[in-house]
């Protein structure tokens, strides 16, 4: 029996199959996500003619780690390795990029992996019912889009104080926009939102931070993508060290799940802001590194597979930003060897991908790495989500100087520092684990006696290899009725 699950409502789903009909949707399965070569030719066909970010059905297709954005169909996982003139460690660190989805993030697979379970069930009806997204950002960017390819109204949920371009970009794709107080770490003023939400029985709320569906799509699309460009940068006979995430939701850093189930030596690593310690300190505060929510630890996140916590300063992020994203710190960057396609290569981190980076660079040198080791990591979203930031640092701090240029690249890259990193032993993780009993027991009406089995690995396991053939056998039934 499937945990998440819990009903198939055969009239709603038969209804929902003639509605897809009638607007020519078809459904990926996770299996075809993961590997691309399996899609229908007649969905290939299609692919070509339609832009990226269109909102046209076959773009379903596109929610993949392998889009040949000049070809319009699919090619190898797109990847930035990051050079060594960046990053001041020998240590390669490799990390796969979110541009090249739709929306220009990787949230768009995570928020399917929440939504089409339920609407291949027949628990979500796109007749009468309302996708409710609650994010800091991308994750309600990535419903919205999945809405509106399947024709489902969508509700976004997001702080106020995030980047303008999210709010743009929400309102012209016509999802509804609530915007909460506070900025990226203010995840219970949503919260609280939700739950007057959740008064309408109409609307289904798909929280990021409890939706099991968000890691499920990141373990079997994610993490296998991750292993292939591993073994794509060439290194014979070995294995990754390290895969580095930012906790956020917790649906990213799934993705270690399953590379340690592959490479059990590997080292998980969550990256956080410092400003906003919660793993590290048990803190809480506000910062600045947009796309990771946090003050509290979400129902998904498998804590005991966690071996070390990262807190990146926020100031550090947002002097890489400008370094990487202005022209003067651009020719300064030309000025320590990297090449022009190497330049055109840093604009696929925008802030929290950024983050993941410095946190790639701590980790190389707390284990004090070498040469022949990958550190793996996820550019989630590019700069392009950010440009309003730029703006605004450009404001505040006035035009930028090569000086300033060799600063932002001795400082917060070279010269990055080992402080505020912490290897987690057994207790460790498990006072973290503990913790969510704050949040989802005491607030969110989640039940002590779950909280006790996810300490388990058989919980995880259960979860992330079993439901998903489930998922494909519902997607895979429901496209036949919808031809």
């Amino acid at each position: 029996m499937s945990k998440i699950i819990k009903k198939i409502n055969v009239e709603v789903v038969k209804i929902t199959a003639e509605r897809c009909k009638k607007y020519g949707i078809s459904i990926p399965t996770f299996a075809q996500m993961r590997d691309p070569e399996k899609v229908p030719l007649s969905i290939k066909a299609n692919l070509p003619s339609v832009g990226l970010w269109d909102v046209n059905p076959v773009n379903l297709f596109r929610i993949s780690w392998k889009n040949d954005v000049n070809t319009g169909l699919y090619g190898g996982v797109n990847y930035f390795e990051v050079p060594h003139a960046i990053t001041g460690v020998n240590t390669r660190i490799v990390g796969i990029i979110g541009k090249y989805f739709p929306t220009g993030a990787h949230k768009v697979g995570a928020a399917f992996g929440c939504l089409v379970p339920r609407l291949v069930s027949g628990e979500f009806d796109p007749e009468k019912h309302k996708a409710v997204w609650p994010s800091t950002g991308n994750y309600c960017r990535g419903g919205a889009f999945d809405c509106a390819l399947l024709h489902c109204t969508s509700i976004a949920i997001l702080p106020e104080g995030m980047s303008k371009e999210r709010f743009t970009w929400l309102k012209e794709i016509g999802s509804e926009v609530i915007a909460t107080p506070g900025t990226e770490s203010n995840v219970k003023e949503i919260y609280d939102k939700c739950w007057e939400l959740k008064k309408d029985p109409l609307n289904i709320i798909f929280n990021q931070f409890d939706e099991f569906g968000n890691p499920i799509w990141h373990y079997n699309v994610t993490g296998p993508a991750l292993e292939e460009v591993f073994h794509a940068v060439g290194i014979a006979n070995g294995t990754p060290v390290a895969f580095v995430s930012a906790t956020g939701s917790a649906g990213t850093i799934g993705a270690g799940d399953y590379l340690k189930k592959q490479y059990p030596n590997l080292k998980i690593v969550a990256s956080e802001a410092l400003q906003c310690p919660t793993l590290f300190l048990n803190g809480f505060g506000e910062h600045r590194i947009e796309g990771i929510g946090d003050k509290h630890v979400p129902w998904v996140h498998n804590v005991r597979n966690t071996d070390a916590v990262s807190a990146v300063d926020d100031e550090d992020c947002m002097r890489v930003l400008r370094l990487f994203n202005e022209a003067e710190g651009r020719k300064y960057l030309s000025s320590q060897g990297l090449t022009d396609a190497q330049l055109e290569n840093v604009s696929l981190l925008g802030i929290s991908s950024i983050s993941n980076l410095l946190s790639a660079i701590k980790t190389a040198k707390y284990f004090e790495l070498r040469s022949s080791d990958v550190v793996l990591t996820v550019f989630t979203d590019s700069a392009d989500m950010y440009k309003s930031r730029v703006s605004e640092l450009q404001h505040e701090r006035g035009a930028y100087t090569t000086i300033q240029a060799a600063k932002d690249h001795a400082g917060p890259l070279m010269h990055q520092s080992i402080d505020y990193y912490k290897e987690l032993s057994y207790y460790d993780r498990k006072a973290i684990h503990n913790l969510k009993y704050f949040t989802w027991v005491e607030q969110q009406g989640k039940s002590a006696d779950e909280l006790r089995q996810q300490w388990e690995p058989e919980y995880w396991q259960s979860l992330f290899e079993d439901e998903v053939e489930y998922f494909d056998q519902l997607i895979t039934e429901f496209n036949e009725l919808a031809k």
